[in-house]
């Protein structure tokens, strides 16, 4: 075939597409083609809209390093990744909803004691987290491992910080009542990184570069789903305009502000603390 117009150059590379040993690999191959063709002929697509997406891309895929994983962050602003994840994990009567992972999980973060204190000597207020892990009919789950991650007070995680040790984040093993605990601090909202070819799009389009306060998990258990979620504070300004769209209702939570004293493990506080108790229920593989 020659001579491809607008028309006719669509069924010409999926037909190229056709002899894809691989068919799963042909059919996300063509309909990629398919919907991208049609992307263009909609908005009638210019040359030099098409060379600065081609900038923009690779933008992106320059800001990509070991700490900073760009694509992803687009993924998340652009809805992507919640409508996978959705695809994904329909969600079981009686397990903990999913969201996004995030740019910033680290693998293997340090395995920390029960009752621990990750802040690292981060500012914020003391939240003490009292977790436990289940099944989704409510049977605990002994040795989970479960990762949390958080920002600090000022909206970094610790692989931004240059020379930084690991902090506001670890793994902990759940008892045999599938329980962990740990102290952290407070969450608060913070814009996602703005500096670079996502940030530019949020600009360009009105939008705004911010998450609301939340905490990361991720759990695992095996024969269950590894679950990957947030807890979301409540009454934050942004859970309404999340820019990565994670925010689901079952996720928020509200830590429950206690006065100085002492608190669990014997820390004496000086000022009020907040407590968060909190069910994670897995799910069985599909």
């Amino acid at each position: 075939m020659r001579d491809f117009n607008q028309t006719t150059i669509t069924e010409a590379v999926l037909d190229r597409f056709a002899a894809t040993p691989d068919p799963r690999l042909r059919e996300i191959m063509q309909s990629l083609t398919r919907h991208l063709h049609d992307f263009a002929r909609d908005v009638q697509l210019t040359i030099p809209e098409w060379e600065r997406a081609v900038g923009f891309l690779t933008r992106t895929g320059q800001m990509c390093d070991d700490k900073r994983q760009e694509f992803i962050l687009l993924s998340d602003t652009l809805g992507l990744s919640m409508l996978i994840d959705a695809i994904n994990h329909p969600t079981e009567e009686g397990a903990t909803q999913t969201t996004v992972l995030g740019p910033f999980y680290v693998d293997n973060p340090p395995v920390r004691p029960d009752g621990a204190d990750i802040s690292g000597g981060e500012a914020g207020e003391p939240m003490w987290i009292d977790g436990q892990v289940t099944d989704a009919a409510g049977t605990p789950l002994a040795g989970s491992t479960v990762d949390v991650w958080q920002s600090d007070d000022d909206g970094y995680y610790d692989v931004q910080k240059p020379g930084a040790e690991a902090d506001l984040r670890a793994r902990f093993v759940t008892d045999a009542e599938g329980r962990f605990r740990l102290w952290s601090i407070l969450p608060s909202a913070y814009p996602i990184p703005d500096d670079g070819p996502v940030g530019d799009m949020l600009k360009a389009t009105g939008r705004h570069p911010w998450r609301p306060a939340h905490v990361h998990f991720m759990i695992a258990a095996e024969g269950f789903q590894t679950l990957v979620t947030h807890l979301f504070i409540d009454g934050d300004t942004y859970l309404d305009s999340d820019a990565v769209f994670g925010v689901k209702d079952s996720l928020i939570v509200a830590p429950v502000r206690q006065p100085a004293g002492e608190g669990p493990g014997g820390r004496r506080l000086d000022a009020d603390w907040y407590r968060l108790d909190h069910r994670f229920g897995l799910s069985k593989p599909r």
